[in-house]
């Protein structure tokens, strides 16, 4: 894993570096804004296909503006990291005033996208905004929240793609979110656990990693990965459409739960720490979602 962290900061580097601090890659965890949109069926409808586009650019903005205030504010530290230090405001390639002036200009540049959506949106936005701040300055630092923020700006983004569109969400829909992002916020802890334990004494790795223990994580990575099969089964077995969507959304249960299985092994060889590289690279993965994504959204929009 340490090799395709540096390869992939290598290839940052070659980048402009702003592009590389805006850091491209991470931009898929946005997506999650279709997903109420998309589950409730309302993607067909131009409106709310311009609505979700408008949230997308949005948290895409608000994402890239704590990548640059973040790259400011751990500048020290990240140039005592074997990897981090290689990131352009490490590298001395951006200063970190500049980097934080570009990260308030671009935070900016989210609201007012956001208000121009809908206020509730902007809440969502707003919200995601204090909370990536909060961790940052606070929350990283201490167990059991650090995990609990991240999985909380997954489900902002999510809660965001609803108020942007004005559907509805679900309490199955919810929970699915959440623990989802709980299991894959935890399986990274845990990839970056088994990192520590083998690094050099003067790498700076995170600091919260040391109040964590392996079976613990464990233990956390297993009920999380169970809420979510379950949480997903209640929504896609409590689904009240037509005849054909029962049968389908029974059948979307199939991959989603190999997925998430295929995803716990990936995990179980130390392969989590980087989420996005899994998402995007693991053909078995990507099959398993467009199998998942393809019964689903028939299902959905055919009921």
């Amino acid at each position: 894993m340490l090799q395709t962290a540096l390869a992939t900061e290598n290839q940052a580097r070659v980048r402009s570096p702003f592009l590389a601090t805006a850091r491209p890659r991470q931009w898929i965890k946005n997506v999650l804004v279709f997903a109420a949109p998309a589950a409730a069926g309302a993607m067909l409808r131009p409106a709310t296909l311009a609505a979700t586009g408008l949230a997308l650019a949005a948290f895409i903005l608000a994402s890239v503006s704590t990548y640059f205030i973040n790259d400011a504010a751990d500048v020290h530290a990240d140039r005592a990291h074997p990897v981090k230090s290689r990131r352009p405001v490490a590298a001395g390639l951006i200063s970190p005033r500049r980097a934080r002036l570009s990260g308030l200009a671009v935070a900016a540049a989210a609201l007012l996208l956001a208000a121009a959506v809908n206020l509730p949106f902007a809440g969502c936005v707003a919200g995601y905004l204090a909370l990536t701040v909060t961790y940052s300055s606070v929350l990283k630092n201490i167990a059991v929240l650090d995990v609990l923020a991240v999985a909380g700006g997954f489900v902002l983004r999510a809660a965001g793609g609803a108020a942007a569109t004005r559907v509805p969400m679900s309490n199955w829909f919810l929970l699915t979110t959440l623990l989802g992002a709980l299991y894959l916020v935890t399986a990274k802890r845990l990839g970056e656990h088994s990192r520590e334990l083998r690094r050099p004494p003067h790498w700076t790795g995170r600091t919260v990693l040391a109040s964590y223990s392996g079976p613990w994580l464990q233990q956390i990575l297993t009920m999380t990965l169970t809420g979510t099969v379950l949480a997903y089964a209640g929504w896609a077995f409590g689904y009240r459409g037509r005849d054909i969507a029962m049968p389908l959304l029974a059948i979307s249960f199939v991959p989603f739960l190999a997925g998430l299985m295929r995803y716990s092994l990936l995990v179980s060889r130390g392969d989590g720490e980087v989420p996005e590289n899994l998402l995007t690279g693991d053909r078995f993965l990507l099959l398993a979602g467009v199998l998942w994504s393809g019964t689903a959204a028939a299902a959905v929009y055919l009921g």
